[in-house]
């Protein structure tokens, strides 16, 4: 016999109690919310401590399943778990947490809510769960994961379950938009005709009401983790490895996300610039685009997948017109709108990670914001501490370049 606090969480998004509010009023651990989100089982004080903050009995919060229904939840093999750091992306900040929030949590108080205003895959933000999150990533590839990982509304874990496994054993054959326009480059034949195939379905069960917008959002994610996962790259979409062998299978996992998130999160597609003059947060994580090289166009593949308007595509490597997606942080715009973006933040903290590359690689590889004025326009904003940590990031080839650090430009806000 197992249980289900669904009852709970459902109770709370219609009163719009978020997690940390309930933890707060209740006095219970971080790690007891973890066991209610787990459907694990937790003293029957603390239940009482729920009920009386909640003004319920114990019917309306927990229930119990019995084992006859086991055999309507399907073989963990038939659909493996994917975790948010189970996907390639430049910049990635995964390993760093431990870092970034050692920094947060010994110089940051009473942080209730935290805005990752370029989160990329949404790693950093994965760290703050038991408390409001908002994301941004100008990529609709990463809003969309973000959407899935991050979202306010519920989902229905076991029919997103029973759908990807369709999708699994499900053999395909068809022309499609993939098949037509990326067959034997970055993945097979095969392949790009599943892709097709499932990235249509998606938009049909969606149209059609048979998912709700994150459960959309879920199942995108799961196709783009997949692909991401037998891409024939070397972690990006700029190029693929002429004349390799298709030798693995497109098989798609179920997200690792948690069915009730906190109901004021909020997911945004957005520039930065823009977004940061109507929204406010306790703390503001900014990690922009470093150099001269756009996401976009090492992404470009996932973008198109997310988006599905299926634009006309061109050259070797595939790509869309990826104009209206370009970075102002990747130019020689990117000190002035820095500066802009940091005038505009409505925040009792600002915390910005910035390598010490500076003028170490490439031109391309060079910084586009230089410390001073990091600096300049962030003691304009408060006191500022800097925190460095030796770190040698992901990168899509190989580089000879030493004594790699991770820097925390933390403000605290006049």
């Amino acid at each position: 016999m197992a249980i289900s606090y669904d009852s709970l969480w459902k109770m709370m998004i219609k009163r719009k109690i978020s997690a940390a509010e309930l933890r707060k009023d209740t006095g219970i651990a971080p790690n007891t919310m973890t066991r209610l989100r787990k459907n694990e089982e937790v003293t029957l004080s603390i239940l009482g401590k729920i009920c009386e903050t909640l003004d319920c009995d114990y019917g309306d919060i927990i229930s119990y399943i019995p084992d006859i229904n086991k055999k309507d939840i399907l073989p963990a093999n038939e659909c493996r778990t994917i975790n948010i750091n189970n996907r390639r992306f430049l910049g990635n900040k995964y390993k760093l947490l431990p870092f970034i929030t050692e920094v947060i949590r010994e110089n940051c108080y009473e942080i209730n809510s935290i805005a990752d205003i370029f989160s990329g895959t949404g790693s950093v933000a994965s760290a703050f769960q038991d408390r409001q999150i908002i994301t941004n990533d100008i990529l609709y590839s990463n809003y969309i994961t973000n959407l899935a990982w991050f979202g306010s509304m519920p989902y229905e874990k076991r029919k997103l379950q029973n759908i990807i496994s369709d999708y699994n054993s499900t053999y395909v054959d068809e022309e499609n938009y993939m098949t037509e326009n990326f067959s034997d480059t970055y993945f097979s034949r095969n392949d790009c005709s599943k892709i097709g195939y499932i990235r249509k379905d998606i938009e049909q069960r969606y149209n059609n009401g048979e998912i709700n917008q994150r459960e959309r959002a879920i199942l995108i994610s799961s196709l783009l983790y997949a692909m991401d996962r037998i891409a024939n790259t070397c972690g990006h979409y700029d190029a693929y490895i002429q004349g390799a062998k298709f030798d693995k299978r497109l098989e798609l996992g179920i997200p690792d996300a948690n069915q009730f998130n906190n109901v004021h999160n909020q997911c945004y597609n957005e520039d930065a610039n823009e977004l940061v003059k109507k929204i406010s947060a306790d703390l503001v994580y900014i990690d922009p685009p470093y150099n001269s090289r756009q996401y976009c166009d090492s992404y470009h593949l996932l973008e198109n997948i997310a988006k599905w308007d299926k634009p006309e595509v061109y050259g070797v490597a595939k790509k869309m017109d990826r104009s209206t997606l370009k970075s102002k942080y990747c130019t020689k715009e990117a000190e002035e709108t820095f500066k802009e973006l940091i005038s505009s933040i409505s925040s009792r903290y600002i915390l910005l990670s910035y390598n010490n590359m500076g003028t170490k690689g490439d031109e391309r590889s060079n910084a586009k914001i230089s410390d001073e004025v990091i600096l300049e326009t962030l003691e304009k904003k408060g006191k500022v501490k800097v925190f460095t940590k030796n770190y040698k990031p992901f990168s899509a080839g190989k580089s000879d370049i030493k004594e790699n650090a991770e820097r925390l430009f933390l403000c605290a806000c006049k």
